[in-house]
């Protein structure tokens, strides 16, 4: 493994968190855009029917994965921008 992949490691779950936390926000602000309530339902909230609840698991996978990808994506062009070589390669 070489060592930009191991210094990358920490450096990515840092990122990886902060990245998670920035997802959860978008995702309050594009319910809210919706129409929505403030907070999305839970799986098993009695009061909301499967449409909802299903629009929201699937508008929250789609915001958390597109985060992730650009946070990911930023993170390894800011260490190859550093270091000079790309973090995923061997």
């Amino acid at each position: 493994m070489s060592l930009v992949k191991i210094a990358y490691k920490p450096v990515g779950l840092l990122v990886g968190a902060l990245g998670g936390l920035l997802a959860g926000a978008v995702f309050k602000q594009v319910w809210k855009l919706a129409g929505h309530e403030d907070d999305a339902p839970d799986a098993t909230d009695r009061n909301r029917g499967w449409g909802e609840i299903l629009l929201a698991a699937a508008l929250q996978g789609a915001v958390f994965s597109l985060v992730k990808a650009a946070v990911d994506r930023g993170g390894a062009v800011a260490v190859n921008r550093m270091t000079g070589h790309w973090p995923g390669d061997g």
